[in-house]
């Protein structure tokens, strides 16, 4: 897609009721492509996204049902005929200490995965057919440090990004030329998943190389850019301030 404009081009951005998801696809939005806002919960949330955007159309779905993911691309392709960047951002956690093994229980495991893991894989593979008729396709998975270092809210959430940083190479690997495949890996981000951190954000900032933490424009920024980047696939792009140099 180069540097041009996204006119006529479609984008699926899983999670967009909110936080990064909403500011992925507001900056799909203003390059001027059509956006497909979706959540498992907040209807009407997403609904006041999709409203505020010039081309954009709402669509409920948890992704941590294969069935919902078939029928979220389906949903994609009744309402603008194409799909030609899919931004698997939805996923979930559960704030556990690491050192507290018992407290990770198995259904909190089968929760993380089905939604961080599965349900990225189950949309891509849905979502390959109508991203191999684009041409240009393009995948875009926001996985996080905590899958690169031995970090996170939880050991399960850490899990399950390091395996959609794995996948990202893998479909990478096996989906060119007509469809590239990267991921962009935050550190802390102010958003509402984060805003009962309080003096950590300040702490995080203090250590951080560009002194602050990141807002969702900033990682916004990050995937814009992979998705111009027409000869860049199977990447993981760190999106920390260099926080994790140290």
């Amino acid at each position: 897609m180069g540097s041009m404009n996204f006119d006529g081009k479609v984008a699926l951005v899983t999670g967009s009721s909110s936080g990064i998801g909403e500011a992925v696809a507001r900056h799909l939005a203003e390059a001027g492509a059509s956006v497909v806002i979706n959540s498992a919960s907040s209807v009407e949330a997403g609904q006041k996204v999709a409203e505020s955007l010039p081309k954009a159309t709402y669509v409920q779905a948890d992704i941590g049902d294969a069935d919902a993911c078939s029928a979220l691309v389906q949903a994609t392709l009744d309402r603008f005929g194409r799909l030609d960047v899919l931004v698997n951002n939805a996923g979930t956690t559960k704030v556990i200490a690491h050192d507290d093994l018992d407290a990770a229980t198995d259904e909190i495991w089968q929760r993380i995965l089905d939604v961080n893991v599965m349900g990225a894989w189950h949309l891509t593979r849905a979502a390959v057919p109508a991203l191999r008729d684009s041409g240009a396709g393009v995948v875009v998975n926001i996985t996080s440090v905590a899958g690169l270092r031995p970090t996170g809210s939880s050991i399960p959430y850490a899990v399950s990004k390091a395996a959609l940083n794995h996948l990202t190479l893998l479909l990478a690997r096996v989906l060119g030329p007509q469809i590239r495949v990267n991921a962009v890996a935050p550190g802390l981000v102010d958003t509402p998943w984060t805003a009962w951190w309080g003096p950590l954000k300040d702490q995080v900032a203090a250590e951080t190389p560009l002194r602050r933490y990141a807002g969702p424009d900033d990682v916004a920024e990050a995937v814009l850019g992979l998705v111009r980047s027409g000869f860049v696939t199977g990447q993981v792009v760190t999106v920390d301030g260099g926080h994790t140099l140290r």
